[in-house]
């Protein structure tokens, strides 16, 4: 009887101990990855003054959402405060910067994903919610469901305290000039709204394809990808991109990677751009660089689409690339900052 309790003392004791050595955190790997959109973004069509902002903007993201990883926090509560500073900024097309649709409003969608237990909540064409990533967030963890959509989503936001603006909070002059210019093309015989023999709406957005995201290693070895975004501009319809759809612009799983998107959506979305590098990782055991290049440099230009993608391992390796002239993105680790905007 002794021998039986001392031996479940010491399989006890040995369970503790791997459980607390599991826990235990490494702050040798936290990373933190960001983008701000991809497109035909050049120097020549850049003021330094534009590009400064960016740059500014690009790295107050990313040392919000690092202070919270290296402090021990969460790799989902750094993804969201990194993703929440861009939607507050107008420079980019999220939360504040959003550009509007064809009837002169602003929907905006947003996902997050957490990789260690693959939970997710997104959202789509909500019009008052201040963070929209927030919004995703609460309906991952505060409801049932995936997806919440609209007036739904809106209301289920309120509900849970989430901060509500009036609509004219995420209007910017520049945005409604763009909208302006598109609708004159229109007029003037570059219809694309199914007028002039075309059945195709405009699903452009200037030269840039604004989406904003970031993933996240954290000290504990979990992921985290979110992913916001204002759409397209002129969109019609109740259009929907790639943000809001798992497995095409937003993905985590532990196992393999993190991914945030940006880009045509239409594409992102029939290419199944995020779980397609996961799925290489997986099964064909491709490192993340190779998984992701091979997506976005080759499936992906083969199809027609244009983007770019940010994509994290558990190991704190990670990948950027794009097919565009340019994309907004930057990343911290082991010390290292560093953000960039053209094809170097």
């Amino acid at each position: 009887m002794k021998k039986l309790i001392v031996s479940c003392i010491i399989v006890l004791a040995a369970a503790f101990a791997g459980m607390a050595q599991q826990a235990k955190p490494d702050f040798s790997k936290i990373t933190l990855v960001i983008h701000g959109g991809a497109g035909t973004i050049t120097r020549a069509s850049m003021t330094p003054e534009k590009e400064r902002a960016y740059q500014e903007a690009l790295n107050l993201a990313l040392q919000t959402g690092f202070e919270i990883l290296k402090k021990g926090g969460s790799s989902l509560d750094a993804v969201e405060a990194s993703v929440r500073m861009m939607e507050d900024s107008p420079l980019f097309n999220a939360g504040k910067g959003a550009v509007f649709t064809n009837d002169g409003t602003i929907e905006l969608d947003a996902a997050i994903m957490d990789g260690k237990t693959r939970h997710a909540g997104t959202i789509a064409g909500v019009t008052n919610i201040k963070n929209p990533v927030s919004g995703a967030r609460a309906v991952m963890e505060q409801s049932e469901h995936v997806m919440m959509i609209g007036r739904g989503a809106e209301k289920f936001a309120q509900e849970k305290g989430l901060e509500i603006v009036d609509p004219a909070y995420f209007r910017t002059e520049t945005r409604y000039q763009q909208l302006q210019r598109l609708k004159d093309k229109e007029k003037t015989g570059l219809d694309h709204s199914g007028g002039s023999g075309s059945t195709e709406p405009i699903f452009i957005e200037g030269n840039k394809f604004g989406t904003v995201g970031a993933v996240a290693l954290d000290a504990f070895g979990n992921l985290a990808a979110a992913t916001s975004t204002g759409g397209m501009t002129n969109k019609r319809y109740g259009r929907v991109g790639d943000v809001p759809v798992l497995g095409a612009g937003t993905y985590a799983d532990n196992n393999t990677c993190a991914v945030s998107a940006t880009g045509h959506g239409e594409y992102i979305i029939r290419s199944v751009v995020a779980h397609d590098i996961a799925a290489l990782m997986e099964y064909k055991k491709y490192p993340v660089k190779k998984a992701a290049e091979e997506v976005v440099l080759k499936k992906l230009v083969a199809r027609g689409g244009e983007g770019g993608v940010i994509a994290l391992d558990r190991n704190g390796n990670f990948a950027m690339p794009f097919n565009s002239a340019g994309m907004y993105r930057g990343y911290i680790k082991n010390g290292k900052r560093e953000v960039a905007i053209y094809k170097e």
